[in-house]
Order: C-alpha cells, then structure tokens, then sequence
C-alpha cells in the first residue's frame, strides 16, 4: 500500500498515481474520508455523491475510492462523467451528506486527486485536510455495511439549473475553450442554452491533452483564446480549467483580463441591483475595490480575505456575502445566483449578464475601471519549514515602520491588514502584499500603484529589501 502523505495538500488530496500512491493507498482514503464523514454527521450510513474527470484512470480510481467509503458504512451515489461544481451541485439537489470528486483539476496527465466537502456548498479546509490525513495514515478506520447507487442523467438536471434563470437578450458571440478538458461536455451546452452564439475551441474531450493543459492562467491556452476571438470577431473569449470550477476571460480586441479586474466589473453590475452587499476578495486582489464609487454609492461592502478557494467559500458562506472573487479565477456566487460554491461556467454566465446589462463591450467596461499598474504573482523561495516564521517577522517589521511614520515613495503606510501575510496600503491606495504560499516553498509578492508603474517598482523594491535582510529567500519564479 502506498500512500505519500505530501499528497494531503491545504485544500484537497493530489497524487501522482501510481508512484505517489496506489489503488490500495486511495481504497484507504476512501475509507479515511468515509470515517471523517459519519463521525461529522453522526450518522451511520451517510449518503456520499461520487463524480470523476475525463482522465483515462479516473473512472478506475472513484471505483477505488468507492470502495473504501461504502465499508465505512457509506451509501455512495455515482453521479459519473463530472465538472467539481456539478458535484458540488448534487450536495444541494440530491440532499447528500458529503461528496468526493476524483480530478487533478489542471494539472498534466498521470495526476489524480479528490475534492471533497462535508457541509453543503463548502470544500475541505486545512483543518478538515489534516483530520482526514491523520485518520487515513493512522488507519483509524470505522467499519459498517454501505451500497451503491448509479445516478443516471445528473448532468441534465445540473445544465438545465444553469441555464433556466440566466437567459439573455443580447446575442453574444462567444469563443469556448476547454483544453480538452472536462468542460467541454458541458459549456458550450450551457452557454448556448442562455442565448449565446458558441464557438468551440478544444471542446472534444482527450485525456492526453494535446495541445496544451486545460489552464486559464496558462499563457497557450490564453494566445489561443486571443487568436480564436480575433479570428472570429467575437465578443468574448472564456476558458475553462480541467475540473471547469475556474474561467479566464479575454476581451473582444484579444486582450486577457485579470479575475480580480473582472470581479470587479461584476460587482458593480450586481451592486445596483442588490443594494447592502457584501462582496469578498483574496489578499491578492486589486485594491479598487475598497474606493469603487459604484459599490459605495450602492452600500456595498468589501471584505479582503485569505487566499485559497476554500477559504473565500467559507467567508461568503458566513458573510452571507452575495458574491466573491480570487484572483486565480475561482468566482462564488451565493443565492440568489448560485449556491456559494465555484463554479467556472457560472461565472461566465455572468460575464454574459455584465455584457447584456451594460449593453458595451468588454474593453469599454474596463476603460471605466480607474487604470492601475500591477506587478505579476511573484514567488520568491523560501523553506516550508521557514516560510510562516519569514512572514510572521514581516507583518512585525511593517507594523513597526507604520508606528515609525516611514514612507514608502513619499506615502505613510495608512492600512495594514494581516488575516493572510500582510498586505499594508499607502495614502494614495497603492499596495504590497507578503504572504506565504500554501501549496509550494515560497512566498508570494504582489504590488498595485493607481499612481504610477513607478510607485508599483518603488513598492516591490522596498519589500524585497526587508525579505533579503531575513538571508531565508531564495531565487523568485519571475520577477519585475
């Protein structure tokens, strides 16, 4: 049995299959998972939906894992082929207890991993990930009678919930790509049922990949996007990730738009419309949000939160917020838009409501938006084991040269905010951003002047100052 215990990331479990675990390793997580789920519920025989990706062994593995649920006592229902939000919508539809989807999301072939969820809408969080990881190694596991039930048609009811309140007037002349990805069964359907005229990039599923991951941070798939959209005068460009729970956006000239910019363009559309919102934004998110005048005017509040999908979804679940947005491109929209969890092609459909409802094209709408200058996701390495000492050492030192009245290019540190990191802002709304990554050995760096693309650089030199005083940085990925 074999089972790498660095499998058991912050948010879900991804292995490479075979060398990183085996089918026994995942029969145990299933019966880890199946364990952690009866003693949340209190009940005996919870009932789990089961979904899995387009990847050649994905099937083999749910089968696998299935296994390991139904002898804890679970009675698991199979709701096959699968996007993560389709999974994440049957909790809701069919009532269920927990659910597991088996996917490795973008990553290349040979990967396997499973998202799985307890509480209705909401994804395992670190403290869920490190109970499930010391029951499963521990082999701490309960044992009971389950079954199985095979759901047929779910994908029907999950395309029809999408599209029968999101029809639109305008037609909208949108490029699909999916990576040959899994969402290529399902966003074309979706997108043309509401009213858009489609047209498919990479829509036919092939587990290998061909062309390039399906990634919408991926810089092939985006040149691709820009190229189909110029080539066919369409009005948008989408692109949908491997598990279809996150969407890229390229404007009608070729142009991509960040997700924290097209967040914001959503929340000012909905922001008229539902008056008192509250709308929540991961520390890596443009700072316009806070001094926005249509989310002001509107009552709007922002909340800038921790970054990582499953810790927006917990604070637009408590928040009762009405959206929130990652600048990875995880969107989640609450009632009465969706159920709080992520879902890739909703938040396409309302990149089509903010086209229809503003009646202007893309590149207008961010004309509208104040210009900002924007530093990259930097990574500088650091440890594991040094990481969160670094950043703890960061948000003192900051806090310190605040009381101190220190400026950074002629401005006084004015707001510091250290619920991920610290991310401390200056007079004029610039910000820097030091937190620690959750998912690799290093930091991560982000800086936004509204000012000048020199306060941006002035804002990074300072940060990167303080980080090689610590002498526990190393190379960054990319830097500016």
């Amino acid at each position: 049995m074999k089972i790498n215990p660095n499998g058991f990331r912050e948010y879900d479990a991804r292995w490479i299959f075979e060398k990183e675990i085996d089918i026994e390793g995942i029969t145990n997580l299933g019966k880890g998972l199946g364990t952690q789920i009866i003693n949340h519920t209190k009940k005996d025989n919870p009932r789990i939906v089961v979904g899995h990706d387009y990847r050649s062994y994905s099937e083999k593995i749910k089968k696998a894992l299935t296994k390991g649920l139904i002898s804890t006592g679970c009675k698991v229902e199979d709701i096959g082929l699968s996007l993560s939000p389709m999974v994440y919508f049957a909790q809701f539809n069919l009532s269920s207890d927990g659910i597991a989807m088996v996917t490795a999301s973008h990553n290349e072939n040979g990967w396997t991993g499973v998202k799985m969820g307890i509480k209705k809408g909401l994804t395992h969080a670190p403290e869920e990930m490190s109970e499930l990881k010391k029951i499963t190694l521990n082999n701490k596991f309960k044992s009971g009678k389950g079954d199985f039930k095979k759901i047929n048609n779910f994908k029907k009811i999950y395309v029809e919930d999408l599209i029968k309140n999101n029809k639109i007037d305008k037609k909208i002349k949108a490029v699909v790509a999916c990576g040959n990805g899994t969402a290529g069964v399902f966003a074309p359907e979706i997108l043309r049922g509401i009213g858009c005229e489609v047209i498919e990039l990479d829509c036919e599923l092939d587990w290998s990949f061909p062309k390039y991951n399906p990634n919408p941070e991926d810089l092939e798939m985006l040149h691709a996007i820009s190229k189909a959209v110029k080539d066919n005068k369409a009005d948008i460009g989408f692109g949908f990730d491997g598990d279809g729970d996150r969407c890229g956006v390229i404007d009608e000239t070729g142009k991509e738009i960040f997700s924290d910019k097209i967040g914001l363009l959503i929340a000012r559309n909905l922001a008229p419309k539902y008056k008192n919102s509250k709308f929540i934004v991961d520390v890596k998110s443009t700072g316009l949000y806070s001094k926005d005048k249509i989310l002001i005017d509107n009552h709007s509040e922002t909340i800038y939160w921790k970054t990582g999908h499953s810790h927006i979804k917990r604070k637009v679940y408590t928040e009762k917020a009405l959206a929130g947005f990652e600048k990875s491109g995880h969107f989640f929209f609450n009632q009465p838009l969706g159920y709080g969890y992520d879902d890739g092609i909703n938040s396409a459909i309302q990149v089509c409501h903010l086209i229809n409802d503003q009646n202007k094209k893309m590149s207008e709408l961010m004309r509208e938006l104040p210009n900002t200058f924007q530093t990259p996701t930097m990574a500088p390495y650091c440890k594991d084991e040094e990481k969160y000492k670094v950043v703890d050492d960061m948000v003192k030192e900051v806090l310190k040269l605040q009381k101190e009245n220190i400026k950074i290019d002629n401005q006084k540190i004015s707001e510091i905010l250290t619920v991920n990191g610290v991310r401390f802002s200056l007079e004029d709304g610039s910000w820097g951003l030091i937190r620690a990554s959750s998912n690799k050995p290093s930091l991560v760096v982000v800086t936004e002047s509204p000012s000048s693309d020199e306060r941006k650089k002035k804002i990074f030199q300072f940060i990167d100052n303080l980080l090689q005083k610590t002498g526990k940085i190393g190379e960054y990925d990319q830097k500016i």
